[in-house]
């Protein structure tokens, strides 16, 4: 099985490596314009939760910080905005060129996905820039939260974004998809949160889907859409009247992309 368009969640993994040989699922990150960049083995998928890989073959990769200069300390304190080399990448955006050069740095070039890598040279993607929540000065990746959620077994999907806060400018906010016959509280979600994030990333706050499982995972999307639209749920902590049908086609990522596994789940772009 090969994993791409969107990274699976831990727990589709860990459902999909139950029923079928734990050396039949591989995953790629990668995009239309730089071609594969990393792949994840199999004897991978369970040990790096949450990573998208070593670089390919042929492939080289840097992370740029704001000043173009190349970060290179490891783990989730030292990201930066990836760039890629390789000869699959391509030559022009159609009747584009400056948005082409833009998206050049010596020879390398990014889509604008942010990443960090570990010490063993495994990259994890954190998000795009354009989702990136700022609070309270800080900036926090809304990708890397929902990884870090989605490891919890109660928790079968997560979409993480910000509301605006009159204190902070913005607060982490997380829409939260039960796993069947799980029961959690706002409480214990940020809990498990706080054992895996710093504390200025733990939501804030936490609403939760409710309905069928299918319905559910339609209120994730939605959420996730109206999140990055609107930058709000409802005081219910459900899209308030309307905001569905304003977000649709807009959100950052859709439910295909979301729930691929067969058909995917968030970060290959």
């Amino acid at each position: 099985m090969l994993a791409n368009a969107a990274p699976w969640s831990f727990a589709l993994k860990q459902a999909y490596l139950a029923d079928f040989p734990p050396d039949s699922l591989w995953e790629i990150y990668g995009s239309t314009e730089l071609g594969v960049n990393c792949v994840l083995e199999p004897k991978d998928q369970l040990r790096k939760p949450g990573s998208c890989g070593k670089p390919a073959p042929g492939v080289a990769i840097r992370l740029l910080d704001a000043g173009g200069n190349e970060v290179t300390g490891t783990g989730p304190g030292h990201p930066g905005e990836l760039y890629v080399s390789s000869a699959a990448v391509f030559n022009e955006y159609y009747k584009q060129p400056e948005s082409y050069r833009a998206a050049i740095h010596d020879g390398f070039h990014t889509v604008g996905d942010i990443a960090y890598r570990d010490e063993e040279g495994f990259y994890y993607i954190c998000d795009r820039k354009s989702d990136m929540i700022i609070s309270g000065g800080m900036n926090i990746y809304p990708a890397e939260i929902e990884a870090a959620l989605e490891q919890h077994p109660g928790i079968f999907d997560v979409a993480v974004f910000g509301i605006p806060s009159g204190h902070w400018g913005e607060q982490v906010h997380a829409t939260v998809v039960l796993a069947p016959g799980a029961s959690l509280s706002e409480a214990d979600v940020i809990a498990h949160a706080r054992l895996h994030l710093a504390g200025y990333k733990c939501p804030r706050s936490v609403s939760f889907a409710g309905g069928t499982p299918a319905h559910r995972l339609g209120q994730a999307a939605q959420a996730r859409a109206a999140g990055t639209v609107l930058g709000r749920p409802d005081q219910a902590g459900r899209l308030a009247p309307g905001d569905a049908a304003a977000a649709a086609g807009r959100g950052r990522r859709s439910e295909p992309d979301r729930c691929a596994g067969a058909a995917g789940l968030m970060r290959s772009r």
